[in-house]
Parts: structure tokens; sequence; C-alpha cells
């Protein structure tokens, strides 16, 4: 076994405190990562806070993880020591599904297996994540991460980057559309980069007027304030797709009337309530809701190739690990431009 650092929480929305474990050892396919960076997700909050239900504790969380390949077993093809790679959100599907032949194991109809909060295949112990020294993991869910990005800011496309990745391929958006993006947050900064990468009209929906020179700095082509009628008024029946990563309560009716006819509102955002519909936004103009996940192996390389290519990044705050508690406090209250990133090399 591998001895190996980290930080847990012990208990349902305790404090992340150091927590030793040991990793499993590298087998015939697996390889071991010495981690370097891990993202900080909103989802690690949910989980912690058992949010979602099922968590399991002691809780290593952490799924934007990067860092540099420090052993691989007898049978890896792909990787070598010394490769920098990347591990997001699973480690394991069942790999015979109709969804896992598709290169689609996030939607893995037995179920996949998250990188933390889940259970092993074969032994059901549980997984840890990426708050940590090091992990293991079999090459197939491992990713190839290139050296012409600041490795930090890499870290998020592991879960945020793919997460608005995957519908924005999924729907085909390109040059012609328009895309509004509901939330500048996380997934939100993401989505705007992305989209305007693929050629696509970008607008910011945002409750904040402070937001709109951040906006366009990230390559927003407009912006609406959505407590002004007048310009909520403008975009009406204007996009076809909208991009909706807001988790908090909110009305989705006067976001469904900005969709032209066949406009889609794509939800990756999980608030904490169930969101009220009348039909008739959605049979007026032949509107759609739809939702996403993260994308499968094969869509999250050619991710991360996208943005190697176009030069894509996460904007980060990058924090010690010791902070993680006060990171969590701050993530609360919005007060993170975008994502915080762990330094791992603060883990003593």
């Amino acid at each position: 076994m591998i001895p190996t650092k980290a930080y847990a929480a012990p208990a349902v929305s305790a404090p992340l405190t150091p927590f030793d474990f040991e990793r499993r050892e590298v087998g015939p396919h697996d390889v071991l990562i010495d981690i370097q960076f891990c993202g900080v997700c909103h989802s690690d909050l949910h989980q912690v806070r058992d949010e979602w239900g099922g968590s399991i504790f002691p809780m290593v969380p952490g799924h934007e993880i990067v860092g540099r390949i420090t052993k691989v077993g007898d049978h890896v093809k792909n990787f070598k020591v010394g490769d920098l790679a990347g591990v997001g959100c699973m480690v394991d599907s069942c790999r015979t599904c109709p969804s896992c032949l598709e290169d689609l194991e996030q939607y893995c109809e037995v179920g996949m297996v998250g990188t933390y909060g889940g259970r092993e295949r074969g032994t059901g112990q549980p997984t840890y994540g990426g708050y940590s020294s090091q992990i293991v993991v079999d090459e197939k869910y491992t990713l190839k991460v290139s050296d012409k990005l600041d490795l930090a800011r890499v870290a998020p496309l592991l879960c945020a980057g793919i997460t608005t990745y995957s519908p924005l391929r999924q729907w085909k958006v390109g040059p012609g559309h328009r895309v509004g993006v509901m939330g500048l947050g996380g997934l939100g900064h993401m989505a705007v980069k992305l989209a305007a990468a693929m050629g696509a009209e970008v607008t910011v929906l945002s409750t904040s007027p402070n937001k709109e020179a951040d906006a366009k700095e990230l390559g927003a082509h407009n912006f609406v304030v959505t407590k002004d009628k007048d310009q909520l008024k403008s975009v009406t029946n204007y996009f076809d797709f909208i991009i909706n990563t807001v988790s908090a309560p909110l009305d989705l009716a006067a976001y469904l009337n900005l969709l032209r006819r066949d406009g889609t509102m794509i939800l990756l955002g999980v608030p904490p309530e169930a969101p009220q519909v009348h039909a008739f936004n959605l049979i007026g103009k032949r509107r759609r809701i739809a939702g996403s996940l993260i994308g499968g192996i094969a869509e999250t390389q050619e991710m991360l190739d996208f943005c190697a290519e176009h030069n894509i990044m996460s904007d980060i705050e990058l924090i010690d690990i010791a902070d993680i508690n006060e990171a969590y406090e701050r993530m609360l209250k919005g007060d993170v431009k975008y994502r915080f990133v762990i330094d791992l090399a603060t883990l003593n």
C-alpha cells in the first residue's frame, strides 16, 4: 500500500483537517500521479455537507486533479513516468453497458465510480480524491495534459471545463448561434470562454451590473442585467441556447421567454428545490429544457486538447491547503474569481 497525506472531512459539515491513509498498490493497468494542483468545486462543499445524500466519511474531496506520473503498471500503454496527467470526476465505470461502450461513461447504467465519495468496483473501498499527495488511477480514466498551459489553471478544466464543454458539443454550438450564459461563476466563466472560442455570439445574463467588465474580458459579446426589465425585454425570443449554471432558486419562466422558437435551456446548476415551469412557456415556441452532466473520457480529452489549442484556462486563485475551510466559506459568498485551486506543495 502507498502512504498518502490528505485533508479530509471526518464527518458531515465538519471542518477539513489533515488525514493520512493508504492508496492501493499500482496495478498492471494503473498509473501513480504525484498531485500538484487540485481545483475546488462547489460540489465538494455539497458533498462534505451531505446535501445530496449518500456521502461517505471520512471524505477526501477533489476531482479536478493534475500532476505528474511517477510510476506505471506493467501493461500501461499510453503513459510513461514523467508525463503530465489529469483526473476528473470519475475513476471507473462498468465498461460494458451501452453508455460505456459509446464513450459516455458518465452515464454508466451501473453507475460511474466517483473520484471521491464512491466505492471501488471489486473491493468496495471508498474512493478518496485530490486534496491529497498522490492518486492511483487506471490509465483508461486518466487524461493527457499539455505542457503548453499553466498547470494550476488547467486543473478546473477537469470538472468546470468539461461540464460546460460537453453540452456545447452535444448541441453543436458554433458560428451563427446566440448563446446566453446564466451565472458568471466557476462554470459560467468557462461557458463564456468555450462558447466564444467555438464561434458563437455570447451574452452573459447576470443580476450583478458590476460583472459586465469581467464578462467582456472573458470573451462575452453582450451583457444583460436581468433585474432591468427593459434590458431583459430586449433579448426576448433571442437565444438559440441558454447555459444555466445557477444553483440558487430562481424563476425559470422569465429566462425561458428569452429563447427563440426551438431554443434550448441546458441546466448545469442544481438548485436546492426543483424549479416550477408552466407548460405554456415551452409549448408556445416549442422550447426545450435539457440537462447535462460531465463528459466521457474521450470527450474530456477532446476538451483538454481544444483548450490547449485555443489557450483556454480557468481564472483561479491559488491557495494553500490549510486555507481550504476559509475557501469554502468564501465560495458560499461568491468571493472568488472564479475557481480556487489548491497548491499541493503546501501539504506537509
